[in-house]
Protein backbone atom coordinates (compact mmCIF):
# COMPACT_ATOMS: atom_id res chain seq x y z
CA UNK A 1 0.00 0.00 0.00
CA UNK A 2 1.41 3.07 -0.98
CA UNK A 3 0.91 6.88 -0.50
CA UNK A 4 -1.06 8.91 -2.94
CA UNK A 5 2.06 10.61 -4.28
CA UNK A 6 3.97 7.01 -4.65
CA UNK A 7 0.67 5.65 -6.61
CA UNK A 8 -1.89 6.16 -9.67
CA UNK A 9 -4.09 8.39 -8.17
CA UNK A 10 -7.05 6.22 -10.16
CA UNK A 11 -6.37 2.32 -10.00
CA UNK A 12 -8.78 1.08 -12.52
CA UNK A 13 -12.16 -0.76 -11.10
CA UNK A 14 -12.31 -4.07 -9.32
CA UNK A 15 -14.98 -6.22 -9.65
CA UNK A 16 -16.81 -6.87 -6.72
CA UNK A 17 -18.36 -9.89 -5.17
CA UNK A 18 -21.73 -10.34 -5.09
CA UNK A 19 -22.31 17.02 6.87
CA UNK A 20 -22.46 18.58 8.93
CA UNK A 21 -19.58 21.18 7.22
CA UNK A 22 -16.51 19.57 8.72
CA UNK A 23 -14.40 21.93 11.24
CA UNK A 24 -11.26 22.15 10.07
CA UNK A 25 -8.93 22.37 12.99
CA UNK A 26 -7.65 18.79 12.01
CA UNK A 27 -6.23 16.19 14.43
CA UNK A 28 -2.82 15.45 13.67
CA UNK A 29 -1.87 12.78 10.50
CA UNK A 30 1.86 12.25 9.31
CA UNK A 31 2.46 15.23 6.89
CA UNK A 32 5.15 13.25 4.40
CA UNK A 33 2.79 11.71 2.45
CA UNK A 34 0.80 14.41 0.59
CA UNK A 35 0.58 14.61 -3.11
CA UNK A 36 3.23 15.76 -4.79
CA UNK A 37 2.49 17.69 -8.05
CA UNK A 38 5.28 16.03 -10.15
CA UNK A 39 3.97 12.50 -9.55
CA UNK A 40 0.18 13.46 -9.94
CA UNK A 41 -0.95 11.29 -13.27
CA UNK A 42 -3.86 12.62 -15.25
CA UNK A 43 -6.75 10.10 -15.98
CA UNK A 44 -9.30 12.46 -16.21
CA UNK A 45 -10.17 10.68 -19.80
CA UNK A 46 -11.41 7.30 -17.86
CA UNK A 47 -13.26 9.13 -15.16
CA UNK A 48 -16.75 9.65 -14.61
CA UNK A 49 -15.85 12.14 -12.26
CA UNK A 50 -12.08 13.53 -11.71
CA UNK A 51 -11.09 16.53 -9.39
CA UNK A 52 -7.88 17.72 -9.85
CA UNK A 53 -6.02 19.80 -7.66
CA UNK A 54 -8.66 21.42 -5.96
CA UNK A 55 -8.66 24.07 -3.26
CA UNK A 56 -12.30 25.05 -1.75
CA UNK A 57 -13.44 25.75 1.56
CA UNK A 58 -16.33 28.32 2.90
CA UNK A 59 -15.98 32.14 2.62
CA UNK A 60 -11.75 33.02 3.10
CA UNK A 61 -11.58 29.82 4.81
CA UNK A 62 -9.79 27.24 2.97
CA UNK A 63 -10.07 23.93 3.79
CA UNK A 64 -9.31 21.40 0.78
CA UNK A 65 -5.91 21.77 -0.99
CA UNK A 66 -4.59 20.21 -3.62
CA UNK A 67 -7.07 17.69 -3.59
CA UNK A 68 -7.12 14.56 -6.11
CA UNK A 69 -9.87 12.39 -6.65
CA UNK A 70 -11.22 9.66 -9.30
CA UNK A 71 -14.77 7.92 -9.84
CA UNK A 72 -14.75 5.45 -12.68
CA UNK A 73 -18.44 5.02 -14.03
CA UNK A 74 -20.05 2.33 -11.95
CA UNK A 75 -17.34 2.45 -9.24
CA UNK A 76 -17.37 2.21 -5.57
CA UNK A 77 -15.32 4.98 -3.60
CA UNK A 78 -15.19 5.84 0.06
CA UNK A 79 -13.50 8.76 1.62
CA UNK A 80 -12.04 8.01 5.03
CA UNK A 81 -10.49 10.08 7.97
CA UNK A 82 -10.29 11.55 10.99
CA UNK A 83 -12.87 14.38 12.07
CA UNK A 84 -12.27 17.78 10.16
CA UNK A 85 -10.02 16.74 7.40
CA UNK A 86 -12.27 18.14 4.63
CA UNK A 87 -14.21 14.76 3.87
CA UNK A 88 -17.22 16.75 3.59
CA UNK A 89 -15.74 19.68 1.59
CA UNK A 90 -15.19 17.36 -0.66
CA UNK A 91 -18.40 16.06 -1.34
CA UNK A 92 -19.89 19.63 -1.22
CA UNK A 93 -17.44 21.08 -3.75
CA UNK A 94 -18.31 18.73 -6.52
CA UNK A 95 -22.18 19.70 -5.70
CA UNK A 96 -21.17 23.46 -6.12
CA UNK A 97 -21.66 24.26 -2.29
CA UNK A 98 -18.25 25.49 -1.44
CA UNK A 99 -16.13 28.15 -2.36
CA UNK A 100 -14.06 27.37 -5.54
CA UNK A 101 -10.35 28.18 -4.71
CA UNK A 102 -8.25 26.48 -7.59
CA UNK A 103 -8.36 23.50 -9.15
CA UNK A 104 -10.56 21.62 -11.38
CA UNK A 105 -13.61 19.18 -11.41
CA UNK A 106 -14.99 17.40 -14.70
CA UNK A 107 -17.61 15.06 -14.67
CA UNK A 108 -18.28 12.59 -18.21
CA UNK A 109 -15.50 15.31 -19.46
CA UNK A 110 -17.42 18.50 -18.59
CA UNK A 111 -15.83 21.07 -16.89
CA UNK A 112 -18.45 21.18 -13.71
CA UNK A 113 -16.22 23.61 -11.46
CA UNK A 114 -17.56 26.14 -9.70
CA UNK A 115 -21.39 25.08 -11.47
CA UNK A 116 -24.57 25.98 -9.59
CA UNK A 117 -26.01 22.55 -7.87
CA UNK A 118 -29.07 22.50 -10.21
CA UNK A 119 -27.00 22.36 -12.88
CA UNK A 120 -24.79 19.86 -11.39
CA UNK A 121 -28.12 17.65 -10.91
CA UNK A 122 -28.81 18.13 -14.34
CA UNK A 123 -25.71 16.79 -15.51
CA UNK A 124 -26.37 13.55 -13.69
CA UNK A 125 -25.34 13.90 -10.20
CA UNK A 126 -27.05 12.85 -6.89
CA UNK A 127 -26.38 14.11 -3.54
CA UNK A 128 -27.65 13.45 -0.48
CA UNK A 129 -26.18 15.51 2.52
CA UNK A 130 -25.55 14.42 6.08
CA UNK A 131 -28.25 16.20 8.18
CA UNK A 132 -31.63 18.03 7.26
CA UNK A 133 -31.77 15.62 3.82
CA UNK A 134 -35.37 15.53 3.96
CA UNK A 135 -38.25 18.18 4.09
CA UNK A 136 -40.25 17.04 7.28
CA UNK A 137 -43.29 18.57 6.81
CA UNK A 138 -43.54 16.98 3.93
CA UNK A 139 -45.13 13.57 2.73
CA UNK A 140 -42.76 10.69 1.73
CA UNK A 141 -44.42 10.76 -1.76
CA UNK A 142 -44.05 14.45 -1.77
CA UNK A 143 -40.49 14.04 -1.26
CA UNK A 144 -39.98 11.78 -3.80
CA UNK A 145 -41.87 14.16 -5.96
CA UNK A 146 -39.37 17.25 -5.47
CA UNK A 147 -36.46 15.00 -6.26
CA UNK A 148 -37.74 15.57 -10.07
CA UNK A 149 -38.22 19.08 -9.39
CA UNK A 150 -36.36 20.25 -12.74
CA UNK A 151 -38.79 18.14 -15.15
CA UNK A 152 -41.89 18.97 -16.14
CA UNK A 153 -43.74 16.30 -14.22
CA UNK A 154 -42.75 13.06 -12.29
CA UNK A 155 -41.71 10.14 -14.14
CA UNK A 156 -43.53 7.09 -13.20
CA UNK A 157 -40.67 4.43 -13.87
CA UNK A 158 -38.33 6.37 -11.86
CA UNK A 159 -41.03 6.32 -8.79
CA UNK A 160 -41.35 2.94 -9.06
CA UNK A 161 -37.93 1.74 -8.86
CA UNK A 162 -37.82 3.89 -5.64
CA UNK A 163 -40.52 1.98 -4.25
CA UNK A 164 -39.13 -1.41 -5.51
CA UNK A 165 -36.04 -0.51 -4.04
CA UNK A 166 -37.57 0.95 -0.77
CA UNK A 167 -40.57 -0.79 0.02
CA UNK A 168 -41.00 0.90 3.30
CA UNK A 169 -41.35 4.21 0.88
CA UNK A 170 -44.59 2.62 -0.57
CA UNK A 171 -45.86 1.29 2.52
CA UNK A 172 -45.82 5.01 4.36
CA UNK A 173 -45.73 7.39 0.91
CA UNK A 174 -48.46 9.45 3.03
CA UNK A 175 -46.70 9.65 6.40
CA UNK A 176 -44.94 12.46 6.96
CA UNK A 177 -41.28 12.56 6.20
CA UNK A 178 -40.37 14.23 9.69
CA UNK A 179 -42.24 11.61 11.98
CA UNK A 180 -40.30 8.63 10.58
CA UNK A 181 -37.39 6.65 11.86
CA UNK A 182 -33.62 7.61 11.19
CA UNK A 183 -33.13 5.09 8.77
CA UNK A 184 -36.35 5.45 7.37
CA UNK A 185 -35.40 8.89 6.81
CA UNK A 186 -32.42 8.25 5.37
CA UNK A 187 -33.99 5.92 2.84
CA UNK A 188 -36.20 8.38 1.78
CA UNK A 189 -33.28 11.25 1.28
CA UNK A 190 -31.59 8.52 -0.99
CA UNK A 191 -34.45 7.49 -2.56
CA UNK A 192 -35.22 11.58 -3.82
CA UNK A 193 -31.51 11.76 -4.97
CA UNK A 194 -32.40 8.48 -7.22
CA UNK A 195 -35.28 10.08 -8.76
CA UNK A 196 -33.42 11.16 -11.40
CA UNK A 197 -31.42 8.40 -12.17
CA UNK A 198 -27.83 9.94 -11.81
CA UNK A 199 -24.85 8.60 -13.06
CA UNK A 200 -23.19 9.09 -9.56
CA UNK A 201 -24.36 9.20 -6.53
CA UNK A 202 -22.76 11.49 -3.24
CA UNK A 203 -23.70 10.02 0.04
CA UNK A 204 -22.51 11.89 3.01
CA UNK A 205 -22.21 9.91 6.16
CA UNK A 206 -25.47 7.49 5.22
CA UNK A 207 -24.74 5.32 8.44
CA UNK A 208 -24.65 8.35 11.03
CA UNK A 209 -27.43 8.70 13.79
CA UNK A 210 -28.47 5.06 12.72
CA UNK A 211 -29.08 2.53 15.21
CA UNK A 212 -26.04 -0.53 15.00
CA UNK A 213 -28.50 -3.32 13.67
CA UNK A 214 -29.76 -0.86 10.67
CA UNK A 215 -26.09 -0.22 9.58
CA UNK A 216 -25.42 -3.30 7.79
CA UNK A 217 -29.34 -2.77 5.93
CA UNK A 218 -28.02 0.45 4.31
CA UNK A 219 -24.63 -0.67 3.89
CA UNK A 220 -26.47 -3.76 1.56
CA UNK A 221 -29.09 -1.03 0.31
CA UNK A 222 -26.17 1.51 -1.25
CA UNK A 223 -24.41 -2.33 -2.15
CA UNK A 224 -27.16 -2.75 -4.39
CA UNK A 225 -27.63 0.90 -5.99
CA UNK A 226 -23.62 0.51 -7.30
CA UNK A 227 -24.19 -3.18 -8.33
CA UNK A 228 -27.46 -1.85 -10.43
CA UNK A 229 -24.82 0.74 -12.70
CA UNK A 230 -25.09 3.72 -10.48
CA UNK A 231 -21.42 5.06 -9.54
CA UNK A 232 -20.98 5.72 -5.57
CA UNK A 233 -18.60 8.05 -3.69
CA UNK A 234 -19.43 8.39 -0.02
CA UNK A 235 -17.95 9.79 3.17
CA UNK A 236 -18.56 7.22 5.90
CA UNK A 237 -17.59 7.29 9.82
CA UNK A 238 -17.80 3.50 9.82
CA UNK A 239 -14.22 3.57 8.01
CA UNK A 240 -13.52 -0.25 8.47
CA UNK A 241 -17.17 -1.81 7.09
CA UNK A 242 -16.78 1.25 4.43
CA UNK A 243 -13.57 0.27 3.57
CA UNK A 244 -14.90 -3.45 3.07
CA UNK A 245 -17.37 -2.56 0.58
CA UNK A 246 -16.06 -0.42 -1.39
CA UNK A 247 -13.75 -0.70 -4.64
CA UNK A 248 -11.23 2.04 -3.72
CA UNK A 249 -10.57 4.50 -0.87
CA UNK A 250 -8.82 7.49 -0.43
CA UNK A 251 -7.70 8.76 3.06
CA UNK A 252 -7.85 12.49 3.86
CA UNK A 253 -6.28 14.49 6.61
CA UNK A 254 -5.50 18.42 6.93
CA UNK A 255 -7.69 19.07 4.22
CA UNK A 256 -4.66 16.84 2.06
CA UNK A 257 -4.44 13.55 0.37
CA UNK A 258 -3.10 10.72 2.23
CA UNK A 259 -3.39 7.41 1.35
CA UNK A 260 -5.38 6.04 -1.86
CA UNK A 261 -5.47 2.37 -2.76
CA UNK A 262 -8.67 -0.44 -2.93
CA UNK A 263 -10.69 -0.14 -0.22
CA UNK A 264 -9.23 -4.07 1.40
CA UNK A 265 -5.81 -2.91 0.65
CA UNK A 266 -6.21 0.03 3.04
CA UNK A 267 -8.26 -1.59 5.40
CA UNK A 268 -5.51 -3.75 5.98
CA UNK A 269 -2.49 -2.20 5.63
CA UNK A 270 -0.94 -1.40 9.25
CA UNK A 271 -0.03 2.28 8.66
CA UNK A 272 -3.51 3.53 8.03
CA UNK A 273 -4.95 0.95 10.36
CA UNK A 274 -2.59 2.80 13.21
CA UNK A 275 -3.21 6.54 11.84
CA UNK A 276 -7.05 6.70 10.73
CA UNK A 277 -8.84 3.08 11.56
CA UNK A 278 -8.25 3.25 15.45
CA UNK A 279 -5.36 0.19 15.27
Amino acid sequence: MTSTSESSIGASTRTKSDGETDTESESGSPDNKSVSQASRPDRAEESLLSVRSLDAGYGDLQILTDVDMDVGSSEYVTIVGPNGAGKSTVMKSVFGLTAHMGGTVTFDNADITGRRPEEIIREGIGYVPQNENVFSTLSVRENLEMGAYILDSVPDDALEAVFNRFPILRERQDQKAGTMSGGQQQMLAMGRALMLEPELLLLDEPSAGLAPDLVDDMFDRIDGINRDGTAVLMVEQNAKEALQRCDRGYVLANGENRYMDDGDVLLNDEQVRQDFLGG
